[in-house]
């Protein structure tokens, strides 16, 4: 398994070419079949979900920050 944490994020701020990630994706899986490449982070782009398997979104229901438990080491970050 390959985990690719955030990088939606990198690619929503155009920080890399999503079309340039595609093909790094499609090369490694073309390469490795079995292997599973996780991408997380939101608002992914319209290509990235179209290359996907599984989609998947997140919605909060309750988060401690809302109760003003400030992030925490470890945890968070």
């Amino acid at each position: 398994m390959l985990v690719f944490d955030e990088l939606v994020y990198v690619l929503s701020y155009d920080f890399l070419p999503v079309a340039e990630i595609l093909e790094e994706l499609k090369s490694i899986r073309s390469s490795q079949p079995a292997l599973h490449i996780v991408v997380t982070g939101r608002d992914a782009p319209a290509a990235l979900i179209e290359a996907a398997d599984l989609v998947t979104e997140m919605t909060e229901i309750k988060h401690p920050f809302t109760a003003g438990i400030r992030a925490q080491q470890g945890i968070e970050f």
